[in-house]
C-alpha cells in the first residue's frame, strides 16, 4: 500500500480512487538501480513512462562533439519518458546519479489507462507541455548563452527542483544535491576548468555559498536573478 500512497501523491494521478491505484501499482513495477545505471539509451526499448520514487536521475543527450549536455536532472515523484522528455528526434539517454528507485510503465498499459481516463491524458499532456518549455528555454541557453549564464540558468533549475528540507534563512536556499564542478561543467556543456573560476567568482558575489566541502550549495535566489538579468 506504501506504493499506491505514494502514487496518490503525485500530480498525474491525483484523483484516482484506491481501486485505480491499486490496479495502477500492479503495473508499475518498482526497480532499484545503482548509481551510474543508464535507464534509458536510444539503444534500449523504450517505456512510455518512468516513475522515480527515490534518488536521482540525468536526462542528457550527446553533442556533436561526444559531450554529455544534461538536459534535466530528476528526483521523488518526477516522470520522464519516451512522450515527456525523448522527443524532438534527440538521441536521450537517462542515468541514475545515485541509488535510485524508479516504476516502469510499458506504453500499451499507460495507453489504456489514459484511454479510460480522460482528464489522465490532460494531466500528461500540460506535464509535456511543460516539460517541452523547459527543454526548449535550456537549449536557447545553450545555443547562445555564456558559460556564466548557463551556470546560473542550471543554479536556478536546481533550485526549483531540488531546495532542501532545511529552512531557509535570508533569501538563501539550501540544495539537497550535491555536485561536483565536474558534473556542473558536464551539465553546462562546458569543461570544468572553464566552470571551476566561474564558480569561485559566484561564491565571492554573494550568489552562492558552501558550508564545507562535502556539502552541498545553497543560492541566493535574490542575487542570482539579478545575475541572470545583467547577462542578458
Amino acid at each position: 500500500m506504501e506504493m499506491v500512497k505514494y502514487l496518490s501523491r503525485m500530480d498525474l494521478f491525483n484523483g484516482l480512487s484506491e481501486e485505480e491505484l491499486v490496479k495502477l501499482n500492479h503495473v508499475t513495477p518498482l526497480e532499484t538501480r545503482n548509481k551510474g545505471t543508464v535507464v534509458a539509451s536510444p539503444h534500449m526499448e523504450p517505456k512510455v513512462l518512468y516513475i522515480v520514487k527515490s534518488g536521482k536521475v540525468r536526462l542528457y543527450k550527446l553533442t556533436e562533439e561526444g559531450k554529455e549536455l544534461t538536459l534535466d536532472i530528476l528526483g521523488a515523484g518526477h516522470l520522464f519518458g519516451e512522450m515527456t522528455s525523448f522527443h524532438a528526434g534527440a538521441a536521450m539517454f537517462a542515468v541514475t546519479m545515485e541509488d535510485s528507485v524508479i516504476c516502469e510503465m510499458e506504453g500499451w498499459q499507460f495507453r489504456k489507462i489514459i484511454s479510460e481516463k480522460p482528464d489522465l491524458a490532460l494531466k500528461y499532456i500540460e506535464l509535456v507541455t511543460a516539460r517541452l518549455k523547459e527543454v526548449e528555454e535550456l537549449l536557447g541557453y545553450m545555443a547562445y548563452g555564456s558559460v556564466r549564464q548557463r551556470l546560473l540558468f542550471l543554479f536556478r533549475k536546481l533550485a526549483a527542483k531540488f531546495p532542501s528540507g532545511t529552512q531557509r534563512m535570508h533569501d538563501w536556499i539550501p540544495l539537497e544535491i550535491e555536485l561536483t564542478h565536474q558534473e556542473l561543467a558536464s551539465m553546462a556543456g562546458s569543461i570544468r576548468e572553464t566552470v571551476t573560476p566561474i564558480i569561485s567568482q559566484l561564491v565571492s558575489e554573494g550568489v552562492l555559498r558552501k558550508e564545507g566541502a562535502r556539502k552541498p550549495y545553497s543560492i541566493h535566489k535574490g542575487r542570482l536573478e539579478a545575475a541572470l538579468a545583467d547577462c542578458k
